[in-house]
């Protein structure tokens, strides 16, 4: 949306966006925009920067993002920029999102007790799976399983009860308040009195 450092860390410390994206190989930069930003057209993309990089390496978020559209074929009227799920698996590998959403989910479950709730808001998909695979086991909820197949061993006790089935999305107003809402996922549950699971679990 604006030019400025490509950095993206949160915390300022550790490899910029700029290390990764002068740094990483071909391989290791297609797999970050596909799988952190499940980019359909992520080799591309590294080729891209690939040829770019080797005549002048990128600072700046603009010539990232022009480089990128150009990749992808113009804008052809989309609504959201073609850069867009590019510069969110740079922004979640450089600050090691999904790492740290676990971590927090799992600190979440320690340090509540019975009766707390766990609201968590995610805004892409990959948060949201994590999410909803934490807190569904966790809750007693299990993916259906063929007949043929083995009985489930019972695990531990539910350490949370969903407050509401599924996702809860923003209204067509919040939206119109704040557009950045478009996408935005809730989940919440409430802590039960059974110990927390192991993390392994």
């Amino acid at each position: 949306m604006r030019d400025g450092p490509l950095d993206m860390r949160m915390s300022g410390e550790g490899p910029t966006a700029a290390d990764l994206v002068n740094g990483e190989t071909p391989e290791e930069l297609a797999r970050i925009f596909f799988v952190y930003g499940e980019e359909r057209q992520s080799r591309r993309v590294a080729k891209a920067i690939i040829r770019r990089r080797e005549t002048q390496p990128f600072t700046r978020t603009l010539d990232l993002a022009e480089i990128v559209e150009r990749a992808l074929g113009g804008r052809r009227g989309a609504r959201i920029h073609p850069a867009t799920r590019v510069f969110q698996a740079l922004r979640i590998a450089v600050n090691q999102e999904l790492i740290e959403l676990e971590g927090g989910l799992a600190a979440a479950e320690r340090t509540l007790g019975a009766g707390g709730r766990l609201a968590v808001v995610t805004f892409h998909s990959l948060e949201d799976r994590i999410v909803k695979s934490f807190l569904y086991p966790r809750c007693g909820r299990h993916s259906e399983t063929s007949r043929h197949a083995p009985p489930r061993v019972e695990g531990p006790a539910p350490s949370f009860e969903l407050i509401h089935k599924g996702v809860r999305a923003p209204g067509e107003a919040e939206i119109a308040a704040n557009p950045r809402a478009r996408s935005a996922k809730l989940r919440c549950a409430v802590r039960t009195d059974a110990a927390a699971w192991d993390l392994a679990a």
